[in-house]
């Protein structure tokens, strides 16, 4: 597991380069990780909620729905609200293998690229993998995200500028 106070997702986004990396700690999926998801989500598809049809299935119990599993994901990677202003973009999501209740997952990320936007923020592109904990990819995907340049907070405690402002200037095209 990368240190919070040595991982690249603590760095100032003009310290970014690619190639840096981060593990995150792990974190199980339970059967109620799995029924909660099924009932904010409406997916009641009974690979993840009917343990007798499941067992009969290809995976021969049940399995955590794949969005489920992007968004344990996402929880785990520790983003720092006065640097990361915004999630632009999830891309090329591929689940590889079913994660099953009971499994522990864990993000490894590294930084693809970083461009700057303007002079108040850039984009960095991560690529995670998402492994379970027999070391077995679970999924990958590219994540875009909208950084903020500079001090992250004033002395004081102050952000540099509000987010409103910021997100009027940061409004990008798709």
């Amino acid at each position: 597991m990368t240190d919070p106070a040595t991982s690249p997702l603590a760095l100032d986004f003009d310290e970014l380069e690619p190639g840096m990396s981060f593990v995150t700690p792990g974190r199980t999926v339970t059967e109620s990780d799995v029924v909660a998801f099924a009932g904010l989500t409406g997916d009641f598809h009974p690979h993840h909620v009917d343990a007798e049809w499941a067992r009969t299935s290809q995976f021969g119990e049940r399995i955590a729905h794949g969005m489920l599993v992007l968004s344990v994901a996402a929880g785990l990677v520790p983003t720092d609200p006065d640097r990361v202003l915004a999630l632009r973009r999830v891309s090329d999501a591929v689940l590889k293998r079913p994660v099953r209740l009971g499994d522990t997952i864990h993000v490894e990320g590294s930084l693809e690229s970083a461009r700057e936007v303007s002079e108040e923020a850039g984009l960095a592109v991560w690529r995670w993998r998402v492994l379970n904990h027999r070391a077995e990819m679970v999924a990958r995907v590219a994540v875009e995200v909208l950084w903020r340049r500079g001090p992250a907070a004033s002395p004081a405690g102050d952000t540099v500028e509000s987010d409103s402002a910021l997100e009027a200037k940061f409004v990008l095209p798709l």
